[in-house]
Order: structure tokens, then C-alpha cells, then sequence
């Protein structure tokens, strides 16, 4: 199986998790996320997890998707897949926002590797965008 696992400072994996479940289908087991919640430890988080990927298995492939790279929620969920002998298939993104988040979800099954890490890239990139507002040409409209 291949999964999308989300990691997090405060509870903005969570979040993001929910916002899936509900665009992406609520019952899909193949997303997966933890935070590092305020107040929290690095070996608190590392406990949670890995409670949250004891149903991934050795041959199955990640994506992992994470805030910012070099955070401890990146590097902790980086060393616990090392050492379950997961990290080798595994792929890794910072600076996850929802565009990306769905399209991992939607589309992991039905891209190869490289073409689902040029669309990551590519659609949270151009997610992130100006929404210029004309607003003067609306005043003028209403008199």
C-alpha cells in the first residue's frame, strides 16, 4: 500500500488530515497523521508516532509530507521510519499545504515516483497565489 502520512508542529497535520477525510473520503486508512503538540517532547512524539504508522508495513511505500523541513517533527518521523526499515521507501516534502496533501491522496496510486513528485511540487506551488481585488471598480458600480 502506499501512504500519505503527515507530520506536523501543533495540530496543523490533524487538521489538514480532517480537511482530507473530508474531499478525499472519510474512511480512507492510507492517510495517516501526528503532531508534535505544544508542551510536547521529541519522545513524546516519537511514542505517537509510532502508534499512528503501526499498520504500515516494510514493502509498503510513503509520502511524507511535513511542515518545514529540519523541524522536529520532520527529522523524528524521518528517524523512526530509519529504523523500522522504511525510509528507503519512502519520499519526503516540506512546506505541505492542502493542494498538495490532496493530490498526494488522490493521485499516489496512479502516477509513477517521479511524475507524483513533479506534481506535488508543482501543485503547491501554484496554489500559493495573489487574489488581486479590483475593489474601486465596485465602488464606482454601486453609485
Amino acid at each position: 500500500m502506499k501512504y500519505v502520512i503527515l507530520v506536523s508542529h501543533g495540530t496543523f497535520a490533524p487538521g489538514l488530515h480532517s480537511v482530507l477525510k473530508m474531499l478525499a473520503g472519510a474512511n480512507r486508512e492510507d492517510v495517516l497523521s501526528a503532531s508534535m503538540e505544544d508542551g510536547m517532547g521529541a519522545e513524546d512524539f516519537v511514542k505517537r508516532f509510532e502508534e499512528t504508522i503501526t499498520p504500515v508495513k516494510e514493502e509498503d511505500k510513503i509520502i511524507l509530507l511535513a511542515d518545514i523541513i529540519g523541524g522536529s517533527p520532520l527529522t523524528n518521523a524521518m528517524d523512526v521510519l530509519s529504523q523500522r526499515n522504511l525510509l528507503k521507501h519512502t519520499i519526503v516534502f516540506g512546506g505541505m499545504n492542502l493542494p498538495m496533501a490532496l493530490t498526494a491522496a488522490m493521485m499516489k496510486d496512479d502516477m509513477d515516483t517521479d511524475t507524483l513528485r513533479e506534481s506535488l511540487v508543482n501543485e503547491s506551488r501554484g496554489a500559493i497565489t495573489e487574489l488581486l481585488l479590483n475593489l474601486e471598480e465596485e465602488a464606482d458600480d454601486e453609485i
